[in-house]
């Protein structure tokens, strides 16, 4: 069966990207151009644009034009001892983080029963955006117990570590009490935010940290460019104490 003309110019667009020939942050010609390049028309390149868009390849954005995508492929050790700044520096890779939003909210009851906490407690709600080499790979919301840490958002606003801010009040250590991970497609908003195609999935990762003594303080759910981390997970002895990962 022959290819359709789109599929051609998917195939000779991601072989140049592979070669080098479209180099990583590069911008493609305009659509006008692709046109008169690939000898087809509107529709054709623009379904071969959209479906390297989805494999990861492309980067389309709304007013700028379209990019070879140029987010490093990150591989993100999970133990308990993780930290966001760690993973990427160890990697050649320079980590960035940027408060979205913070309020103080009623604990909403899937909240409430990870800290613990009676339903409609107040609780801090923090959303930040995680980039590699500026580039967004993830965005997570963290929920903290307001009376444990009255100041927790104006710290972070500040630029300093979860780690820090727990340590100025009282808590040297604290273990990761559980993780769970599952793919989906992303919101609109998300993919905004992330600068993804929203056909790309996502991978969510929750988890809540607890003090040595096994008060929970934090709850978080993270939602990561699946195209742009791998997850490796270290078993480590069950006395190991941890840091966190996403909130550093």
């Amino acid at each position: 069966m022959a290819r359709e003309t789109w599929q051609s110019i998917r195939d000779r667009l991601a072989a140049d990207i592979l070669s080098g020939v479209l180099a990583p942050g590069a911008q493609l010609p305009t659509e006008p151009e692709l046109c008169a390049e690939f000898g087809a028309g509107r529709h054709s390149v623009r379904r071969a644009i959209a479906a390297l868009a989805v494999e990861g390849k492309l980067r389309v954005e709304q007013g700028r034009g379209t990019f070879v995508e140029s987010a490093p492929l990150i591989n993100y050790q999970i133990s308990r001892r993780t930290r966001f700044r760690q993973n990427l520096l160890s990697q050649g890779v320079t980590p960035a983080g940027e408060q979205v939003t913070d309020d103080v909210i009623a604990a909403p009851r899937r909240v409430a029963e990870a800290l613990e906490l009676p339903e409609g407690a107040p609780v801090h709600r923090l959303m930040r955006r995680g980039l590699a080499d500026g580039v967004p790979i993830s965005l997570g919301v963290a929920w903290h117990p307001f009376d444990l840490i009255p100041d927790m958002a104006e710290q972070r606003r500040a630029g300093r570590s979860v780690t820090d801010i727990y340590r100025a009040h009282g808590i040297t250590d604290y273990l990761r009490k559980s993780t769970t991970i599952y793919a989906r497609r992303p919101t609109l908003e998300e993919a905004r935010l992330l600068k993804q195609h929203p056909d790309q999935p996502v991978l969510v990762v929750t988890k809540t940290d607890a003090t040595l003594a096994g008060r929970p303080i934090g709850y978080s759910q993270a939602i990561w460019a699946a195209d742009r981390v791998q997850f490796t997970f270290d078993l480590p002895d069950e006395a190991e104490p941890r840091s966190p990962d996403q909130d550093d």
